[in-house]
């Protein structure tokens, strides 16, 4: 630039040593050259200070050591620089300042040792691996228990039967099949409504569970339906069932117990039935738990009692929750079940059939309980209710849960009765249902089997419960779909599909004709053990008087 004068750079005396290495002996060198860089003596032991400073304006101020100037070369050791500096911590460890009190407390915040740290990592790792292995060994043990709980076929397996085939649940998985929307055929029956005050029940509002004695339930199998010789003998379908049966057989790769349905082929019609007293008229109870329930039948929380419980459970709970003030919807045909001037429960019978080809056609009978008005539209309702026996089995106690937590209620009910709501969802399903009703009903005290109380109700509408809980019903439909395809290439005769107690795989049995008589014994239990249809009143009134009048139905 103009008018700027430039820095002229000042190159210094070089000193050239024609005789060797080094600077050249001679006091004038040492003078001019090495007088502003300090020499001090030192050994290797001994500490250096810095050996160059740039950064340092060596002209601002004097040295303090015969008033030179500093350089940026020093020599001179730094007794301040000294110490502060610090190589490693070499400090110990804080001590306690308020006692051994004040230790305890502030123990994890004090640093250790590396040796301890080691000791430490160990000691945990030990305390992991041996919690892995008591949970290894508890599962063990609880799946060795429950196979053996389970080992029991729900029909004894005579021998004159004959075994067709064996079908692994693996093989259902892969089944699609698609159906169009079912025709109503026949209506009967009457549904009471739905009292909406029990969607606000809460468990701190808990409402006892009443026993309805006078009402009478009916689970009529297949072939013992009026109303399904006449839609037979019409030619209206070509296979006939019940929507319990067909749910069972829908939901069979979800199914833990052994179950068993008779198949009879009469002409070109297929009959799928249930035995009397089968344990398609009792409902499960932790089926899908990893934890085993008591053996003995005499036990409270056995599996056969608790079966028995849910039944009468369900039964009541389905009565209760309606207005019951007289009015009622009626259909076409009154239940087909029931005597003139008899008290039935509210339940109405919906024969839909469903077209499975060309040539197949399904006649199944359906049941809803219900009725709900909802913005000027009937709605039909299906009640059912989940019951608790004890918190100790499913680790969730609903009086605690349901208010904040109903979600992992519900996610706890999926895994341990997964079988029982997927059956339910498939039977609301094949009836329409517009809501599907889930109940909690819990007993008064866990060694109390008598005595409950309803905690809340929860509705859900069936399409959506079934995406929820992983319930296909184009896999559904395939299942069924190869069963009656299965069942048609068979002679006419009477067969037996049993779920085997130990493998998840279905077993075909060809069968006499007069098996399941009344004279024809097949039951694996000894008599006084055999277990009635819940759903007769007889049966019902027999059981309280044998619990001296205090059995919850």
């Amino acid at each position: 630039m103009v008018g700027t004068v430039q820095p002229q750079l000042k190159v210094p005396i070089v000193v050239d040593n024609p005789d060797g290495w080094g600077p050249p002996e001679g006091p004038a060198f040492l003078e001019n050259q090495l007088q502003n860089v300090p020499y001090a003596p030192f050994s290797k032991g001994e500490k250096l200070g810095r050996v160059a400073d740039w950064t340092r304006n060596y002209n601002a101020r004097p040295n303090t050591r015969g008033g030179q100037e500093y350089s940026v070369f020093d020599f001179a050791f730094d007794e301040a620089d000294e110490e502060s500096f610090r190589l490693v911590d070499g400090k110990p460890p804080p001590k306690p300042k308020f006692g051994p009190r004040w230790r305890f407390q502030q123990h994890r915040q004090l640093p250790q040792r590396k040796d301890e740290e080691v000791e430490a990592k160990k000691r945990e790792a030990e305390k992991e691996r041996q919690r892995r292995d008591r949970f290894y060994n508890q599962n063990r043990n609880n799946m060795q228990r429950r196979e053996a709980a389970v080992f029991k076929s729900s029909v004894d397996i005579q021998p004159e039967w004959t075994m067709l085939d064996q079908i692994p649940f693996t093989s259902f998985s892969k089944l699609n099949y698609s159906v169009g929307e079912p025709e109503d055929l026949v209506l009967c029956g009457a549904l009471e409504y739905y009292d909406k005050g029990y969607d606000r029940v809460t468990p701190k509002s808990e409402k006892r569970l009443e026993r309805f004695k006078n009402r009478n339930f009916f689970k009529v199998t297949t072939t013992d339906d009026p109303v399904i010789r006449r839609l037979a003998s019409e030619d209206k379908a070509v296979v006939f069932a019940t929507d319990t049966i067909l749910a069972t057989l829908m939901c069979a790769p979800r199914s833990v117990y052994s179950w068993d349905i008779v198949v009879q082929r009469v002409g070109n019609k297929l009959f799928f039935d249930k035995r009397d007293g089968s344990q398609l008229d009792l409902l499960s109870v932790n089926e899908t738990s990893q934890e085993p329930l008591p053996e003995s039948k005499d036990d409270i929380n056995s599996a056969h009692s608790l079966s028995v419980e849910a039944a009468y459970i369900n039964q009541n709970f389905s009565q209760q929750v309606l207005v019951r003030d007289g009015n009622k919807v009626e259909f076409e045909e009154p239940n087909p079940f029931a005597s003139e001037g008899e008290e039935v429960a509210s339940v109405a019978y919906r024969y839909r059939r469903w077209k499975l080809d060309e040539d197949i056609s399904l006649v199944a009978r359906c049941e809803v309980h219900s009725v709900m008005d909802l913005r000027g539209q009937t709605q039909f309702l299906t009640l059912n209710a989940l019951n608790e026996f004890d918190p100790k089995f499913s680790g969730v106690d609903w009086r605690q849960k349901l208010e904040t937590q109903r979600g992992a209620v519900l996610a706890t009910e999926l895994k341990n009765n997964g079988n029982k709501l997927a059956k339910w969802t498939t039977q609301a399903l094949l009836g329409s249902a517009d809501v599907m009703k889930l109940g909690y009903v819990s007993r008064v005290h866990p060694r109390d089997h008598f005595n409950h109380v309803i905690l809340c109700i929860q509705g859900y509408k069936p399409r959506e419960f079934a995406m929820q809980i992983n319930l296909n019903t184009s896999n559904m439909w395939g299942i069924v779909k190869s069963i009656v395809d299965l069942c048609l290439k068979l002679n006419e005769g009477k067969y037996v599909f049993v779920k085997d107690p130990s493998k998840p795989q279905l077993r075909i049995y060809e069968v006499p004709n007069d098996a399941f008589e009344n004279d024809y014994v097949e039951e694996p239990l000894p008599e006084e053990e055999q277990v009635p249809p819940p759903a007769e009143e007889e049966t019902a009134a027999k059981l309280n008087e044998e619990k001296d009048g205090d059995a919850d139905v």
